[in-house]
This record gives structure tokens, C-alpha cells and sequence, in this order.
């Protein structure tokens, strides 16, 4: 027996309920790990490209950035630590994922001091 216009109409909704139900499910797991990565290894908003600044999105709406900053103080952005790959790091926040393995390593902060 073949299936009406309505009955599709019925299975299409309850399929799309599905989908948006392992979406929102994946996508959490998807979440947790990429703010796992971030923290681990130190990324900024720019290194993740979502420092846009006032960029737009494919549809045209404004991109607001997720993480708010407050301005630099003069003489701030003088790096504290650098490593010989010319890594470099303020000091301040977490710390990235390259000054801890060199601690781990056996070198000291103050080997690493700029």
C-alpha cells in the first residue's frame, strides 16, 4: 500500500526531530573537547579565527566575538617568557601548553624569562 502525502509529512518531522536531537548531542561532545584543546594548548580568539572584529557571517549577520577583553595597558604587551622556537608569553592567564613542557623538561621559568 502506498504511503499519502501526509503520512511522509509525518515520518519527515519525526526524522527531523531525530536528527536535531544527535546533532544537539554530538555537538556538546564536539564543545567539550575543542575548550579541552583550547585550554591545553593556549589558543587565543584569533588563533581560532573568531576575533572578526565586527565581521559578517555568510547571511549577513554581525559576528559577535565570545570573548570580551579588556584594553592593553602601555608597556603590557612585552613578553615575559620566550622559548628558542619564538614562543612567547605574558605571563598572564593559563599557561600555554609550550612553557609547560619545558618545565617539565627540566628548564626553569627564569631560563625562559625574556
Amino acid at each position: 500500500m502506498a504511503k499519502t502525502y501526509l503520512e511522509v509529512q509525518k515520518q519527515i518531522q519525526q526524522l527531523q526531530k531525530e536528527a536535531d536531537a544527535l546533532r544537539k548531542k554530538e555537538a556538546a561532545g564536539v564543545l567539550e573537547r575543542i575548550k579541552e584543546a583550547i585550554v591545553i594548548y593556549g589558543f587565543t580568539a584569533s588563533d581560532l579565527g573568531v576575533d572578526t572584529g565586527g565581521a559578517k557571517t555568510p547571511k549577513g549577520r554581525k559576528v559577535k566575538s565570545t570573548v570580551s577583553r579588556p584594553k592593553a595597558k602601555p608597556g603590557s604587551a612585552v613578553p615575559k617568557y620566550k622559548d628558542d622556537q619564538g614562543n612567547v608569553w605574558g605571563g598572564r592567564g593559563p599557561r600555554p601548553a609550550w612553557f609547560k613542557a619545558a618545565l617539565e623538561s627540566g628548564k626553569t621559568a627564569e631560563e625562559l624569562t625574556a
